[in-house]
């Protein structure tokens, strides 16, 4: 039996993706399941994934055989730039069938893949192929990762507005209060957020706050990450 993939995205690059990513692996892990994580490709680095050595970091284990020999992350660059130009710059190409087989590889042995993305839901992985699109095409859920910074508003209902046009079901977001600076403007934009996931019609969707206590994702949040109740 597959085991599930639940893709992560944010509203913008740098807004706590493989944070996220990596703690939800840690609750999922806690509560029973066999989880791994995925990069669908790292730039500005070489060797492992930096970011799937985070995850493993926060998920309190070592690097696994599937790290080392690049499964959970196909696509390794050094340019420090959007996918489809940094593999332009070493004069490569990325094949999202060889990112497709890598996660399949994946679910073959775990119950849950959390595939991370790379900056925004609309960056293009190929000049041809946007994340979005990506996700929409192979059928994955979406958690989305916003936050409670100026601008958020924008970005999270622009997102959402790009799922839901794809008809990509989000399954959660996850609301960084990391970047809090005025307790005003983070209540009311995750009144704004939560009745924007009503409008899309991602209701069911749960809002989940990450702070410095960490991801306050009870039993029944993960459950509906996996299991999400009939639109």
């Amino acid at each position: 039996m597959r085991g599930q993939v639940l893709a992560i995205s944010g509203i913008d690059t740098g807004i706590g993706k493989t944070v996220v990513t990596g703690l939800l692996a840690r609750c999922f892990a806690e509560t029973g399941w066999r989880t791994i994580t995925q990069k669908i490709a790292q730039t500005g680095c070489e060797g492992v994934s930096e970011d799937i050595a985070e995850h493993r970091k926060l998920m309190g284990v070592d690097l696994q055989e599937a790290d080392l020999d690049g499964t959970t992350c196909p696509y390794l660059f050094r340019f420090p730039a959007s996918p489809h130009l940094a593999a332009t710059v070493e004069g490569r190409e990325i094949d999202f069938m060889t990112i497709r087989r890598s996660t399949f590889r994946l679910q073959l042995r775990y119950d849950l893949v959390l595939l991370e993305g790379v900056g925004g839901l609309l960056v293009p992985l190929t000049p041809e192929l946007l994340f979005a699109d990506y996700v929409r095409d192979a059928g994955y859920g979406l958690v989305l990762v916003s936050a409670s910074r100026l601008g958020s508003i924008n970005h999270t209902l622009l997102s959402l507005e790009a799922c839901a046009t794809r008809g990509i079901p989000v399954r959660a977001i996850i609301y960084n209060r990391y970047f809090e600076a005025d307790e005003r403007i983070a209540a009311d934009t995750r009144e704004v957020i939560a009745a924007a996931l009503k409008r899309y019609g991602f209701g069911e969707a749960p809002v989940i706050d990450l702070d410095a206590n960490g991801l306050a994702a009870t039993a029944d949040n993960l459950q509906r990450l996996l299991n999400p109740p009939a639109q």
